[in-house]
């Protein structure tokens, strides 16, 4: 047996006076990895009552086998003198029962949800974008600059879309091409969900509509209504001003309403009007938005119907929704506004990312509770403990979302949010793939962006029964809001799905270009 040179004597030594017939066991220090020991401190801690139950119901057994005909006699005698003690426990349990059953939330299904995918003609690359920029002469030199580089940095890739009213020099930006492109969105989306669940519009007995800046008269929801001529005693809403998390605020609404109107269906639309809010101007935190947000638009149908159980993909667990507007920086972080030369488009702070951050510890405060496993949740307080009673000098326990979910939908807002989320959280590079690649495939579509990520994960098979799916999203006010959904079963993606064409194709690599410019 040989020893190289720059071993150490102590090493050789050890290797002569080793036993040959003796393998030496490996430094389980060095070798064992901790995230094995939490995953073994995990199923431990969520186990235990199974591991404490278990002997007692053994030993209940093995008493009740040691008994005879004698002892049941004797019980069955003191029944019969205690009747009255019986029948009144009888009517406690079945009085409480029926209270429970009537007052018990009613579960709301995820039936099936679309996406719309815009025709190739809208499709916006990079050079075609920056040269229309240019054409239309609104724009400065320095404006010019400072949108390629935010383009170069954003994980946009070169087939997102604009609207069709953008494809002009000059642009129409006016009401009718406005609600042209509302109409093709929603409708669009629409005409999907209908085809793939064949449900008939006039089923429909509430309807939710969620866009941000393109607030016309009628609503949009009541273009929904004249269009697909829906019943007369719908219950319909629409949301404006909300930013993009108002996706989940929608499904919030219609899930509450779904607890008061038994057996029906809601239906759910997100998204956000392009063409009259695109930005004329040449400053710099408002040239943002023109740079990220593209095309896009959902339609979601949800019924609390227990025969829908069957056919449904997802059951809603959780919504917590966090709202910061009554702090003035997070009111006018995302803020809609002239410039000085009265051009008006919507403004993103400097503190934008810091005030996400705060909005999403508050979230997940409120949520860690109701979804993190027991041993998480011990970790964390006994953390707390440590740090605010004993002034112990250890630093704050992350919990490991990880074990609470297996699946992600981070809003594709850009892609600073989701580097920030995915470092933040602890994420794997697989768990934030459905956001980047969103983000690179569509743009921010704003509050559907979570559904084209949910759509992802199904076009890619990864949907299994029983996975958790965690969506969260943020938008203007500011505003944190979070949506727990179980897969029913293994889930397929739907015909006419927004990756049906290209899911092969990724996930896909940042290209070179943008890593140089990413700092």
């Amino acid at each position: 047996m040989t020893i190289s040179d720059n071993q150490g004597s102590t090493a050789a030594a050890a290797v002569q006076i080793q036993p040959p017939s003796r393998m030496a066991l490996p430094d389980f220090l060095q070798s064992v990895k901790l995230k094995y020991v939490k995953l073994g401190y995990h199923y431990l801690i969520s186990n235990l009552f199974t591991f404490c139950f278990v002997p007692l119901i053994f030993v209940t057994l093995i008493h009740f086998s040691q008994t005879d005909i004698d002892d049941l006699h004797h019980v069955w005698l003191h029944l019969q003198y205690n009747i009255i003690s019986i029948l009144t426990c009888s009517a406690f349990i079945v009085f409480g029962l029926t209270v429970f059953i009537l007052t018990r939330p009613r579960p709301v299904y995820l039936v099936d949800f679309a996406c719309y995918r815009p025709a190739d003609r809208f499709k916006a690359p990079f050079c075609s974008f920056m040269e229309h920029s240019r054409l239309t002469g609104d724009f400065d030199e320095s404006s010019l600059e400072f949108q390629r580089k935010i383009l170069l940095r954003s994980g946009l890739g070169e087939e997102t879309y604009v609207p069709e009213a953008m494809l002009y020099i000059p642009p129409r930006s006016s009401m009718v091409t406005a609600r042209a492109e509302a109409e093709e969105v929603m409708f669009g989306a629409l005409d999907s969900l209908f085809q793939n669940t064949n449900l008939k519009p006039k089923a429909i007995g509430i309807l939710v509509v969620n866009c941000s800046l393109f607030n016309p008269t009628p609503s949009l929801s009541a273009m929904i209504v004249n269009k697909y001529k829906l019943r007369g005693n719908i219950k319909s809403f629409n949301l404006g001003g909300m930013g993009c998390s108002a996706g989940v605020i929608a499904i919030d609404l219609a899930k509450d309403l779904l607890q008061v109107h038994r057996n029906t269906y809601a239906v759910v639309v997100s998204t956000e009007n392009i063409t009259q809010n695109w930005y004329f101007g040449n400053k710099k935190s408002m040239l943002i938005p023109n740079c990220l947000f593209r095309v896009g638009g959902s339609a979601v149908l949800l019924s609390n119907k227990s025969a829908d159980r069957r056919r449904a993909k997802y059951r809603l667990v959780h919504v917590v929704r966090t709202n910061r507007a009554a702090d003035d920086k997070a009111f006018r972080c995302v803020y809609q506004e002239q410039d000085d030369a009265g051009k008006t488009g919507v403004s993103l702070s400097k503190d934008l990312m810091a005030i996400a951050g705060s909005a999403l510890k508050t979230n997940i405060t409120t949520l860690g509770p109701l979804v993190l496993p027991i041993s998480e949740q011990l970790l964390f307080f006994a953390t707390l403990v440590m740090r605010k009673l004993f002034k112990a000098d250890v630093k704050p326990y992350i919990p490991d979302f990880k074990l609470a979910f297996d699946h992600f939908c981070i809003h594709a807002g850009g892609r600073a949010v989701i580097d920030e989320l995915e470092k933040n959280l602890q994420l794997l590079p697989v768990h934030v793939e459905a956001s980047r690649m969103t983000l690179h495939r569509f743009g921010n579509t704003s509050s559907s962006s979570i559904w084209y990520e949910l759509a992802y994960i199904e076009a890619k098979g990864r949907m299994r029964r029983g996975n958790r799916l965690w969506q969260i999203a943020f938008g203007s006010g500011f505003k944190c809001n979070s949506a727990v959904w179980e897969a029913l079963h293994n889930v397929k993606p739907s015909p006419n799905g927004p990756w049906e064409d290209c899911i092969d194709e990724y996930p896909v690599e940042i290209p070179l270009i943008a890593q140089q410019h990413i700092s």
